[in-house]
């Protein structure tokens, strides 16, 4: 019988000022070189932590990239790189909470 890899969801709603910002990444990256699912929802000022390249590398590692649509409006951030990102609203991140085996909110 095969092991089932860990899901980690991570929510992140702080800025960029924040050092919530460099615990997700460094979470994530720890997580994705592990073998674990990342999930991560950015929300709130979080999503204007997709300027920053550490997060915009880790769809390549095999991370899903879940942002709020909603957020991105009311900051007036363009959504583009629907490749890698998904917009999403927060019926997602309650799927996000109820389907990972660890949940952590960076708030």
């Amino acid at each position: 019988m095969a092991a089932t890899k860990q899901k980690l969801g991570v929510l992140l709603s702080t800025g960029l000022e924040h050092p919530n910002l460099e615990t997700a990444v460094g979470l994530s990256e720890a997580a994705l070189d592990r073998g674990a699912e990342l999930y991560l929802y950015l929300i709130d000022d979080g999503v204007r932590a997709l300027v920053d390249p550490r997060i915009h590398a880790l769809p390549a590692r095999g991370a899903k990239l879940f942002v709020c649509a909603y957020g991105c409006q009311k900051r007036r951030i363009p959504l583009r790189d629907a490749d890698t990102i998904t917009y999403c609203g927060l019926v997602v991140l309650t799927d996000l909470i109820n389907g990972t085996d660890r949940f952590i909110a960076l708030n």
